[in-house]
């Protein structure tokens, strides 16, 4: 079996009165798509955001590479999930001003990373990702798809154990959700890359490794 990249035992988390997680346990394993689908208030997205180390949890251990997340300050938290994570969001979150080239280096920038080479590295993902015409277009110049896949390269520039992706596909038609799962597949088998994807497509669902159901703040299969 392949390694485990990301263990997390009894995550509970709530907002006021409102108890959102309430108890999760859930291991991510190397070269693997999990899917974790659910109504809306199910808790999926709070739970991405926990095991992204985005926000804090209430309760429960976290360990990601066996880095005991509770274990780290909040500067160590960042610079680990800079070095560590990758992220997808439905809207992109692009900076206008920035080429698609410059928006995918941002990670890389803030890592304070050797620039020369990485800008070599994101010509390179943004050529495997159908994008080499595109590195000096803006964001307002190119496809909802394009711009989608411009989000996946630079959610890999830093090569991440764990791209977490929040509805990846809510913003793209049927036609660019379906490319951007194969593309997440293609990943998987080329770089061995492992993604944490929150969608309520069932396509993509059924098309993951495995796939999750949250109902009420807990995972029921």
């Amino acid at each position: 079996m392949d390694n485990i990249l990301l263990s997390a035992r009894n995550i509970r988390k709530s907002f006021g009165s409102l108890q959102v997680l309430k108890g999760i346990d859930i291991d991510i394993y190397e070269k693997e798509i999990v899917s974790i689908m659910g109504k809306s208030g199910s808790g999926k997205s709070t739970l991405l955001q926990i095991l992204g180390t985005l926000d804090g949890k209430d309760d429960g251990t976290l360990h990601i590479e066996n880095q005991d997340i509770d274990q780290l300050s909040k500067h160590k938290i960042a610079k680990f999930r800079n070095q560590k994570i990758g992220f997808i969001f439905q809207f992109h979150h692009l900076l206008n001003e920035f080429t698609a080239l410059e928006n995918v280096l941002i990670p890389a920038y803030i890592a304070g990373n050797n620039i020369g080479y990485f800008t070599e590295k994101a010509k390179e993902l943004l050529d495997y990702l159908g994008l080499s015409d595109r590195i000096g277009h803006k964001p307002g110049q190119l496809s909802g798809g394009e711009q989608q896949r411009v989000a996946v390269a630079r959610a890999l520039i830093n090569d991440p154990l764990i791209v977490f992706a929040d509805e990846p596909s809510g913003n793209l038609d049927q036609e660019n959700s379906e490319e951007l799962h194969q593309l997440f597949q293609k990943l998987r088998d080329d770089y061995s890359q492992s993604f944490v994807i929150v969608t309520h497509n069932n396509e993509i669902g059924k098309l993951s490794d495995r796939l999750l159901t949250m109902q009420d703040g807990l995972i029921i299969d």
